[in-house]
């Protein structure tokens, strides 16, 4: 019971954080590694958890989703989808050894990826047509460290989308969450088939982030983004820490 209301708990404040600002994966995936899920499974468990609240955001952009060429929407899902197994199956590959040293190193390089997105944006923006829009060339690296490792992943999608040339961001926001739906679709089906899903904790996170994901918006109007943004930098860089102390104590 103590760890279904840790899981439940981590769930919520995930949820939230997705809604808001993203980063709900600082949360659910170190919970899930605290209640004893190995990390490949745990961080295969984080991903799965998190769908519910990547179809109800897609669906809440289902308007600016539908104005998305057909050709480019389906383009798009399909290198996503294609990258994302890649990255699953290269995550199932990955022994809980080899992966417990990485885990540290990609939690700083998501948290600095986070904090950095304004700006990460802005940047790509100022260099707009540099690379070939919505090519394969870059979605599908993209969809690949997703697939393998979701932390930050949305960041990095709407910094893609400035890259190609895209200047709507409640655009970018709904093509964001349909990818990363689409990929955590092809994610779950291999998660599952290799059986690295812990089903109960999974369970209990989804829960979480669905009560969170109802949740986002009011906290989004009474929370000053920059404070929360702090707070998700605060919890990234803990996590981190926490991860390193981890690995060079041989916990």
């Amino acid at each position: 019971m103590t760890d279904f209301l840790l899981l439940l708990i981590a769930g919520v404040l995930g949820g939230v954080l997705n809604a808001v600002a993203g980063g709900g994966t600082f949360i659910t995936f170190p919970a899930l590694v605290f209640v004893g899920v190995p990390v490949v499974s745990a961080n295969a468990t984080s991903t799965v958890a998190a769908l519910p609240g990547y179809l109800s955001a897609a669906l809440g952009f289902r308007r600016e989703i539908a104005l998305l060429p057909r050709a480019i929407f389906s383009r798009l899902t399909v290198l996503t989808m294609t990258g994302g197994a890649a990255g699953s199956a290269l995550l199932l590959l990955s022994s809980n050894e080899a992966f417990a040293v990485l885990v540290p190193f990609l939690l700083l390089a998501a948290t600095l990826v986070f904090m950095a997105g304004g700006r990460l944006r802005a940047w790509a923006a100022r260099y707009r047509g540099g690379v070939t829009a919505f090519g394969a060339g870059t979605m599908i690296p993209v969809a690949i460290y997703g697939g393998y490792f979701n932390g930050g992943l949305g960041i990095v999608l709407l910094a893609l989308f400035a890259l190609w040339g895209m200047t709507d961001l409640i655009e970018m926001n709904g093509l964001k969450n349909w990818l990363s739906f689409a990929l955590s679709i092809i994610s779950f089906a291999i998660f599952a088939a290799g059986g690295q899903v812990a089903w109960g904790p999974a369970l209990s996170v989804a829960i979480g982030t669905v009560l969170g994901g109802y949740l986002g918006a009011p906290v989004a109007r009474s929370i000053p983004v920059p404070v929360l943004r702090g707070l998700i930098a605060v919890v990234g860089f803990g996590m981190t820490a926490v991860f390193f102390w981890r690995l060079a104590s041989g916990a």
